[in-house]
C-alpha cells in the first residue's frame, strides 16, 4: 500500500508518496509523469513520520539552504534508471552537470538514455534531477517545468543560461 501527503511550495503544490517507511515518490503537482510508479490504490495520510521528515527537508531547501541529509528514499525503476538516479544524488547543491557529462560518468554512450531516465525520476528535488542542464549550461527538459527549473538553480545559486 502507498500513502500520499501534500506540501504547498513556494513555487506550487507538491504531492509526496511513501510505501509506509520510505519516500517512493515527489513530483510538482501536474507535472510530467506525475505520480508515474505510485501505487494504483494509495490512501491519503498526512501523519506518517516519513513525511514529517520530507516536510523537514523541504522546509530547510526552500529557505535557501542544502539541508544536508536525505530523507529516507526509496527508488522505483529499471535497473538503469535507479542507477542514473544514485549518480544524480553525487551532484552538490548549488552545482550542475550536463546530461553528456553524466553519461560519461556512467560509461554509457548515450547522453539521451541518460535524459530518458532524468526526465523519469520520481523524488524530482531530493534526487536533484534539476541540476542536469544542456551542453553549455543550457536550461533545457525539467518534467516540472523550464521555469521551475530556473527558479530552483537560481535559489541554489548555481550558474545557468535560460535556453530561449
Amino acid at each position: 500500500m502507498d500513502y500520499t501527503a501534500h506540501y504547498m511550495s513556494p513555487i506550487g503544490g507538491i504531492t509526496l508518496a511513501s510505501d509506509g517507511k520510505a519516500l517512493v515518490g515527489l513530483w510538482f503537482d501536474g507535472q510530467k509523469y506525475f505520480a508515474a510508479g505510485l501505487a494504483p490504490v494509495h490512501e491519503e495520510r498526512q501523519d506518517l513520520e516519513i513525511f514529517a521528515e520530507t516536510r523537514r527537508w523541504l522546509d530547510i531547501y526552500f529557505s535557501g539552504e542544502n539541508p544536508g541529509f536525505l530523507p529516507n528514499i526509496a527508488l522505483r525503476g529499471s535497473e538503469f534508471r535507479k542507477a542514473v538516479w544514485r549518480k544524480l544524488l553525487e551532484i552538490p547543491y548549488g552545482q550542475t552537470t550536463t546530461y553528456g557529462a553524466l553519461a560519461r560518468s556512467m560509461h554509457c554512450k548515450s547522453a539521451q538514455a541518460v535524459g530518458g531516465a532524468v526526465g523519469h525520476n520520481p523524488l524530482s528535488l531530493i534526487v536533484p534531477c534539476h541540476r542536469v542542464v544542456g551542453t553549455g549550461g543550457k536550461l533545457t527538459g525539467y518534467a516540472g517545468g523550464i521555469d521551475k527549473k530556473e527558479w530552483l538553480l537560481h535559489m541554489e545559486g548555481a550558474r545557468v543560461h535560460a535556453c530561449k
